[in-house]
């Protein structure tokens, strides 16, 4: 859980992993995340780089440390990682399973309400389900990280005009309910200063693990790429 990228990428993700030397990364239009050895060294950056090539910026869960010189920090953030500490996880009737066909709805909920990243396949990586009201989609929730024995609840969100009715907390028993009845646990990471969001989780039964950071990273222009940009 203290490098839940890498464990999910050995684990139950091992399908999606995209590996060179020890860099472990899920492929582009899944998730952004990529996972580092505890001690990155040169070799293991140039690796990053040659793993990820000419795309948008890499994200790494807990790395604190800087990042080599040429490489550019588009976003960092603390954060705080949560854990199931008796959620009255409980399924729910108004909730419906997302999938591929999803897609376009569930981009453009996540593009009005910003919960964190979510891609083209991002459904993919484990269960969504939403709510809809008069056909529209207006509340989501699903997994993202596996690390071996957990999974993250992740991309909670409602529309603007739907808030305030308990929609996102419904959803987020419902896949608590489904994450224990596969035998795992549920986890939540949130931005610290996300205090509203903390709360809500922290009432409905998950408590503080540990604090974490995240951390995304651009890889750097080769000089034929800079020379084309110019």
């Amino acid at each position: 859980m203290d490098e839940p990228v890498r464990s999910a990428l050995g684990g139950p993700h091992a399908h999606f992993a995209e590996a060179r030397g020890r860099v472990l990364r899920y492929p582009s239009e899944v998730a952004f995340w990529l996972a580092l050895p505890d001690d990155p060294g040169e070799q293991d950056w140039a690796d990053a780089a040659a793993l990820a090539g000419p795309v948008g910026p890499l994200g790494l869960v807990g790395y604190t440390g800087p990042a080599p010189a040429g490489w550019e920090v588009t976003f960092r953030a603390d954060g705080v990682q949560l854990v199931d500490a008796g959620v009255a996880a409980a399924p729910d009737e108004e909730a419906v399973r997302l999938g591929p066909a999803d897609v376009p709805e569930m981009l453009d909920l996540v593009e009005r309400t910003q919960p964190g990243p979510f891609l083209t396949r991002t459904v993919e990586m484990g269960t969504y389900l939403g709510i809809r009201r008069e056909g529209a989609l207006v509340a989501m929730a699903g997994e993202r990280l596996r690390p071996v024995g957990w999974s993250e609840i992740s991309a909670v969100c409602t529309d603007p005009r739907f808030r305030g009715q308990g929609l996102a907390a419904r959803l987020v028993l419902a896949v608590a309910h489904d994450i224990r009845a596969r035998g795992e646990t549920p986890f939540l990471h949130a931005a610290a200063v996300n205090t509203n969001a903390i709360r809500l989780y922290e009432a409905l039964g998950f408590r503080l693990r540990r604090k974490t950071a995240f951390l995304a990273v651009r890889v750097p222009e080769t000089e034929s790429q800079a020379a084309a940009h110019g």
